[in-house]
Parts: structure tokens; sequence; C-alpha cells
């Protein structure tokens, strides 16, 4: 009676099954696009052959997570951790290259990535961290080691030129939120990435200009004449950006810059320096950001990475580039489903690979076409049902450990599920990332698997402390 009463005797079924559902759907789906190559090649030359391969092996893996006590993960976080790093650190070295990307061993025939291994590992670390009582996101000190945990990974798999999935690490800063970051880095991050993005869709300058003028208005609000003040600054924006039209944007940009220059000196003579270095110190840092963004997209990424992010902010630039093809193509494949698909195996763009990587980074284009808008939804729904229950199973554990592990899966999950759906319809960067449980790639599948099976077991044995 205790047993069924405290849940340790069955796992969570509705995770479990929509977890089942997914993995077979996207068996289904890689066998639709690439049914050719299967009648071509044969069974265990074929993607989705290889792909079930990787199905049993995540199964067997699954069961055998289910019969360990979970807290062997609390126990092998740090050492799990330190080989998946190694693992990443001798990629440059040992790995093997495919489309274009070192980031592949192979090993008796398979390919193995570990950057996917590493997600698993950084999560165990990050949950054991937090939930380490000496833990306190308020101090610096443990922010700082909990922001390396993160950053570590991210560099390795960066210097990849694997943006994709060095995006990922971001994710954990979910957990770290619900564990008691401030919001304030949250509000930081937020404005460098808006400072970034703007550095790429629009002149620098223009940007420059506006950000000067706005630490300008900052110092008005300093003044007890404050809406004369803001008269003049509104008067100093409008002819910056006349200038900035006439094509004297550098002069515009240094008339403003001395303006604010001279404005401050006057206040930090009259009240003090704090505010105004602190202004200035913003403003030079966010132009940098400005200018430099361009160049840090056009040096660190490769050109087809490049490109990904050209066409999503600024596509009348890239009518020409390979990136936007893939776009069009796989805008035109979701879209010719209508409301219904076209049937099972019956999408003419999946058929004939009209969209380049679908089986991998562009699955959901074969789930638009054949299976239509109802289809996507149904998908998209069984997603976002997954990560919510994922959330109650986090909020109803005991241990701080499996609490923080599950929202960190959630946080994997969630990125994952956002930017391979948002970039097959133009909402995000196509900067290549596979769905979960769907795209074929067995590394994903064997790690989301067991990221899965972990959360399950601490689930089923939360009572048991």
């Amino acid at each position: 009676m205790l047993g069924k009463f405290t849940g340790t005797k069955t796992i969570d079924w509705v995770a479990f099954s929509v977890y089942l559902t997914l993995v077979v759907f996207g068996v289904l789906m890689i066998y639709a696009s690439t049914y050719i190559e299967y009648e071509k090649y044969g069974f265990m030359r074929s993607s989705v052959g290889r792909q079930l391969i990787w199905m049993a092996i995540s199964a067997v893996a699954f069961g055998v997570i289910l019969t360990l006590d979970w807290k062997i993960w609390q126990l092998l976080a740090y050492p799990l951790y330190t080989i998946s790093m190694i693992l990443l650190l001798g990629v440059p070295f040992f790995g093997t290259e495919i489309n274009g990307n070192r980031s592949w061993y192979i090993i008796g025939g398979m390919s193995l990535q570990p950057s996917e291994f590493a997600k698993v590992g950084a999560a165990l670390a990050m949950a054991s961290f937090l939930s380490t009582p000496s833990t306190n996101l308020k101090s610096f000190r443990s922010q700082f080691i909990a922001f390396g945990l993160l950053l570590i990974p991210f560099g390795l798999i960066l210097l990849q030129k694997d943006l994709g999935s060095a995006i990922v690490f971001s994710s954990f800063l979910i957990a770290m939120y619900r564990e008691g970051l401030s919001p304030n880095y949250y509000i930081g991050g937020g404005a460098i990435l808006a400072i970034l993005l703007l550095g790429l869709m629009f002149d620098p300058i223009i940007v420059s200009i506006v950000i000067l003028s706005l630490g300008l208005w900052y110092l008005t609000t300093l003044y007890k004449e404050q809406i004369i003040s803001q008269r003049i600054v509104s008067g100093v924006f409008i002819a910056a950006v006349t200038a900035w039209w006439f094509k004297q944007g550098l002069y515009s940009l240094a008339a403003l810059t001395a303006a604010y220059m001279i404005w401050g000196l006057i206040y930090a003579s009259r009240k003090g320096v704090r505010e105004v270095g602190t202004a200035a110190l913003a403003i030079v840092l966010a132009m940098g950001m400005c200018f430099s963004a361009n160049y840090a997209v056009f040096t660190v990424l490769k050109p087809h990475q490049a490109d990904r992010i050209l066409v999503w902010l600024k596509p009348e630039t890239c009518a020409d580039c390979k990136s936007m093809y893939n776009f069009l193509q796989s805008k035109t494949a979701i879209t010719s489903g209508g409301l219904l698909g076209k049937g099972f195996l019956q999408g003419s763009m999946t058929r004939y690979s009209y969209v380049p990587e679908q089986p991998t980074d562009f699955i959901f284009c074969t789930v638009g076409e054949e299976q239509g808008f109802i289809g996507a939804i149904g998908i998209i729904g069984l997603f976002l049902v997954l990560m919510l229950r994922l959330t109650v199973i986090a909020e109803r554990q005991r241990s701080n450990f499996a609490r923080i592990y599950t929202y960190c899966f959630v946080g994997i999950l969630f990125i994952h599920f956002f930017i391979n759906i948002g970039m097959t319809i133009g909402v995000t960067p196509m900067i290549g990332i596979p769905l979960p449980f769907i795209s074929r790639g067995g590394s994903s599948l064997l790690a989301f698997s067991g990221m899965m099976a972990i959360v399950l077991k601490m689930d089923r044995d939360r009572y048991r402390l």
C-alpha cells in the first residue's frame, strides 16, 4: 500500500508514453525521408536501419538505467563530466570530419558525437554542484563555478565551430534561475544579445548613435532641468540621424561622443563621477559589441554558418547563397502539406530530397509535408506535453539533485525543440541542431534516451532518500 501511494513501483507513464511515441514517430519520419536509400542499399546500410540499431541500443541503456540506484549518477557526476570534456578535447586531434565538421569519433564503423554525451555529463555536474548545501548562487564564488561548468563545454564545442551544439549549454540558465540566480544576469544577457543582433541587422554607426543618444537621455534624468535637457537631446538625436542619412555618420557619431563627454564632465563636476562613469562604460562596451558583431560572425564561424545567420536577419543580402535555398525549400515543403498532409511516403519534396539534411536538421519538413498542419501541431503538442510533465516531475522531487537535473534536461529539450522547429519556418537561424527523438542520429537518441531514463528513475524512487 505504501509503495503504491509513494509511486515507487512504477515510472511516470505520461512522460514515458510521450517519449516512446516521439521515438517511434521519428523512425517513421526517417524512413519516409530516406526510403529510396533503404531500397537501394538495404537495411544495414540505410539511415533507418542504423537508426533502428541505435534505437535498440538506447532501449537496452534505458532498461539498465532503470535498474540502477539513481544515487550513482550523483556520485559519478563529476567523473562523467570530466570524461566528456576529455572526449571533447580529443575531437580536433582524433576525430573524423563529416559534412565539413570534425565533431565525431568513428568506433567500430559507428559514429559517436561527444557533444551529445557532454550534455549528459554537464547536466549531472551542474545538478551536483547546485544541490550542494554550500552552494549559494547569490555569492560570486558559486556563480563563477556554475558559469564555468557550462562555459567549458560551450567553448570546447565552439572551437569545433559547432554553434548549434554549443548554444544548447545556455539552457542550464533555466535551472540556475530556478535555484536563485539574479534576474540581472538575464536582463544583461538579453541586452547584449539585442545589441549583437542589431549590429548585424543595421549599420553599426546608426545603432551606436541610438546608444549614445540613450546615454545622453540618461544623463538628463540626473538634472533638475530635465525637460529642457531632454528636448536638447531629442534635437541632437534628430540632427545625428539626419547627418547619417546624408552619409555623414562618422561625423555625427563623433559629435555625439563629444557632446556626451562635455555633458558628462559638467554633471561629474557637480554631483560626482559614479553615474557618468558607469553609463560611459556601458556605452563603450555596447558600441564595441555593435561594431564587432559582423567581425565575430564572419571570423569565428564558417562561411555557411554565417550565411545561415544572415538569411535569418538580412535575407535580402543572401539571395544567391545555399542557406537561402535551404530555407525556401524548407518553407515550401512544410506549406505544401496543407491541413492534412500528402500522406505517409507521398511527399514529393521529401522523396526527391529537395530539402538538404532532411533526415537530421530538417526532419520537421517531412512532418509538415506528409502529415500536414494537423501532424505538425500534433508533434509540437507532444513536445509541450512532455516538457510540462517534466516540469511537474521536477517540482515534486524531494532531492535537490533530482529537481535540478530534471530542469537541466527540460532546458536542453526546450532549446533543441525551439531552435530546430524554429529554423525550418524562419523564426530562428539555421544553426544545425537535431529535433530530439525524431531526427536521425544515434548519439542524440542515446543521449536523450539516457537523460530521460535517469529522470524517470529518480522520479520513481523519489521517496527513497
